[in-house]
């Protein structure tokens, strides 16, 4: 293990569903010596293998048979949908929890912030979770303070340092948590989804302290993240799980497309949005479909919409927006009837809608978000509903559509003179 920070081998995790243990003291023991010895739990029913959101048996693995070597100063990004294993994998490489299976070997310590305050003693003021935090993490009190200036500076808590933490805010707390995380050196960092907490401008500061303690540090960065823009900007290497597996491994923006291109794909029919969980609403969203399906680079994107209205009361100054995102979740497209000025009287109970939008995007994988407000009340707003292709085409006679590197291609003249 020269250069490999963390190295897991066959590596799984199994929760019992319900009660906890087998209800006897021998049933209990004679799992923990079986497990321990390396032999599979008597007690486990024979085939069983469970996974997330599977119905049927006691049990249920979180994560199964992972291998994984990450080296050192390498900045790793773990992607996945909800329930894939991601936190429960962060967890055991903190000692949060333990295998049910296999080996964890680690080089070096070890600083975790996998959800708000991790590690934070709510009485404490945040100056004494700073001392306490870096006691936990081997450092000598010097080495802390040493620290502290840097650490209150880049977390902007000064005003309230001497003030217990329970009373900050869930952004306050994550900045400090952070704040300590980073810089009291630890040789590997692990990060879950709590960065989402803090705002734009503390994401990107946080992305920064990351990458400079990776490249300046040679320290070694895990990172978990729904954000894949700040999983594609962070990370040069990202493992993508389902259901508790690694099922790929490579560069972060091969792992990003697979990974959308794992999720369902529009294929043309008609969307119906009666089973969406949403605010209740008098007007929402019903249904979509795509007039041209699937699209063509250059092809207008065509959508029809239906509103209902609950009563068929009938609404004025209807404004119906449209959201494209590419696959890192960047917006890339705004538009709504309110920004050519075009004013819109919902009628009726059954009042359906045509949509063209001019479509100069590059050939790949977008989302699309709805939103529908009254004056200025939101009525109905449906974040990335669904994910569409556009195809390949050669409206402008293209050598090679491959070579667009951009996210949109505008029509393109150029003349000698």
């Amino acid at each position: 293990m020269s250069d490999i920070a963390i190295k897991l081998e066959n590596i799984s995790k199994r929760y019992r569903l319900g009660l906890v243990g087998s209800n006897t003291l021998k049933g209990d023991m004679q799992a923990w010596w079986y497990r321990i010895r390396g032999k599979e739990d008597p007690l486990l029913k024979i085939g069983q293998e469970n996974t997330l959101g599977k119905a049927g048996g006691d049990y249920v693995w979180a994560l199964k048979d992972i291998n994984l070597e990450v080296k050192q100063g390498e900045i790793l990004g773990i992607i996945g949908k909800n329930g894939a294993g991601k936190s429960t994998l962060l967890k055991l490489l903190s000692q949060v929890t333990g295998p049910t299976t296999g080996a964890i070997k680690v080089k070096g310590r070890i600083a975790s912030l996998l959800e708000v305050g991790t590690g934070f003693h709510p009485e404490l003021t945040g100056k004494e979770n700073i001392f306490l935090n870096g006691a936990i993490l081997g450092m000598t009190k010097n080495d802390i303070k040493l620290k502290l200036d840097e650490i209150v500076e880049f977390a902007g808590v000064a005003k309230y340092l001497d003030t217990p933490v329970k009373r900050y805010s869930s952004g306050m707390y994550v900045r400090l948590a952070f704040a300590v995380a980073a810089h009291l050196e630890p040789d590997i960092l692990v990060v879950d989804e709590v960065l989402a907490v803090g705002d734009a401008e503390f994401q990107k500061k946080a992305i920064g302290k990351m990458q400079d303690v990776s490249k300046g540090g040679g320290r070694t960065v895990l990172f978990v993240s729904h954000n894949l823009n700040s999983v594609s900007l962070l990370c040069s290497k990202a493992i993508l799980l389902e259901n508790g597996r690694i099922v790929y491994r490579n560069k972060t923006d091969n792992v990003i497309d697979r990974y959308i291109a794992n999720k369902n794909i529009l294929k043309g029919q008609e969307i119906n949005f009666n089973n969406v969980k949403r605010k209740k609403s008098e007007i929402f969203f019903n249904k979509l479909k795509f007039i041209n399906y699937p699209i063509k680079f250059g092809e207008n994107i065509e959508l029809e919409l239906k509103i209902v209205s609950i009563d068929n009361n009938k609404f004025n100054d209807l404004d119906i927006g449209i959201g494209i995102q590419d696959s890192k979740q960047k917006r890339i497209i705004h538009v709504s009837n309110k920004f050519i000025n075009k004013e819109i009287t919902h009628k009726s109970n059954n009042q359906r809608y045509l949509i063209k939008i001019s479509n100069n995007l590059a050939p790949g994988l977008y989302s699309l978000t709805l939103f529908l407000k009254t004056g200025d009340i939101i009525q109905d707003w449906m974040q990335d509903i669904l994910q569409f292709e556009i195809a390949d085409g050669n409206p402008y006679n293209f050598m090679n559509t491959k070579l667009i590197t951009g996210i949109i291609f505008p029509k393109f003249e150029i003349n000698q003179i």
